[in-house]
């Protein structure tokens, strides 16, 4: 017998129907023996929805109120979750965020979680209880209700797992798992049956929209075991139907990549001809810090005449802010123009089997360049090598390296 938690998305409890088959895989494992926690999203659409009320009532909204707003898509999927499983004969009861409670900081619409105190709730789900909680939803130490983000039911079901101390955590989703690349592109790509908490943060963070960051971190910090599956599929948690993120073990090293994502979020920015001097860096890259735009990807090119190019990306929603703060910056940077495109994508390979491969970076640049596709700029580390590239090449570029490196379907 093991401790389970259960997440649904907001398209695995779009509507009452998809309530209802969730709620059909709950009481196949609580059958099996299992004792198990559920937390949901909102009904898909809903969280926008609510955003939009807000906004219709003030653009410039108490973040206050606007978390109290959007956190009850979670209080009426509970409900309805909960109503669900009595209905077919089980003992549940819905949670809200701040009845558990999961305690973050005061940041309201990005909140962090600071402590789950579920005591009170790990005592029910011993006495054969279900407990159904509000996912996205916590409350601060004042008292007012938080929200966690987007996607931020993901990392409260792993902070649950975690604080109950759960055998598992499943994300139940519209897919059936993580794949070597993005499906709708590559009708090759296979379903990824491990992936380690190290490449599936990776996977994450480079556009891989299967599992929220954050959730993975916190699932790796704490080795809680997560895996992603599908609502819509027959087989339950307890098959391992999907893809089991864990602690890496020797089988990363059977392949040089384990998947390929990709990012159309990208913006490049090139300063031309910079004042090649000690310390022009820190005047490029410290006012743009200070206006809060996170930058990716460096180079760095000599010019003539004691100048420099420095070319950078940054998220597309930065794109305005960046160039503004630049012209400010302009008479101490020292550079005579700038050039910014946002029609580029980053492509990145992931795999713990580089540590002990040779020759990826070579596999990527040979097969780019017989495909006739430009580089603007690489990134690399331990597990990752990433590229910069047009972005209508991105489709041809994804198929080609997935083929390169041997992720083709059998």
């Amino acid at each position: 017998m093991s401790l389970l938690v259960l997440k649904f998305g907001g398209t695995s409890v779009g509507d009452v129907e998809r309530i209802k088959n969730a709620a059909a895989k709950v009481e196949a494992e609580v059958r099996r023996g299992h004792k198990v926690a559920v937390v949901v999203s909102a009904m898909a659409g809903v969280t926008d929805q609510l955003i939009g009320y807000c906004r219709s009532v003030s653009p410039h909204h108490s973040p206050r109120e606007h978390d109290a707003v959007v956190s009850t898509g979670e209080q009426i999927t509970a409900g309805l979750m909960a109503m669900a499983l009595q209905q077919r004969g089980l003992n549940a009861r819905s949670w809200q965020g701040w009845q558990v409670p999961l305690m973050t900081d005061s940041t309201h619409s990005k909140a962090r979680i600071m402590d789950v105190k579920a005591e009170s709730l790990l005592k029910r789900i011993q006495d054969g209880e279900v407990g159904v909680m509000a996912g996205f939803q916590g409350i601060a130490g004042d008292g007012s209700v938080t929200t966690l983000g987007r996607g931020g039911s993901d990392t409260s079901a792993v902070a649950l797992a975690v604080a109950l101390k759960a055998d598992r955590c499943d994300i139940y989703t519209d897919v059936d798992g993580v794949y070597t690349t993005d499906p709708r592109i590559d009708s090759k790509a296979s379903k990824i049956p491990h992936i380690s908490y190290e490449e599936m943060l990776e996977m994450a963070s480079r556009g891989a929209k299967v599992l929220q960051t954050r959730s993975v971190e916190m699932a790796m910090r704490y080795h809680m075991p997560v895996q992603v599956l599908s609502t819509f599929a027959n087989a339950v948690g307890s098959d391992l139907p999907g893809t089991l993120v864990t602690d890496g073990d020797d089988t990363m090293e059977e392949n040089m990549v384990t998947g390929i994502a990709y990012t159309r979020d990208q913006a490049k920015v090139t300063l031309v001809k910079v004042a090649d001097r000690p310390g022009v860096a820190a005047a490029v890259f410290g006012p743009l810090a200070r206006a809060g735009v996170n930058i990716d990807m460096i180079v760095q090119t000599a010019g003539d005449n004691n100048t420099t190019d420095i070319t950078f990306t940054i998220s597309k929603n930065d794109l305005d802010r960046a160039k503004q703060v630049l012209e400010t910056e302009r008479a101490n940077i020292h550079y005579d123009h700038i050039s910014a495109s946002s029609g580029v994508v980053k492509i990145s390979l992931i795999g713990g089997g580089m540590r002990s491969h040779a020759g990826v970076a070579a596999t990527m640049f040979e097969t780019l360049a017989d495909k006739k596709i430009n580089i603007h700029a690489i990134e690399t580390s331990e597990i990752v090598l990433g590229v910069l590239i047009a972005e209508e090449y991105t489709e041809l570029a994804l198929r080609a390296l997935h083929t390169a490196y041997g992720l083709d379907a059998k």
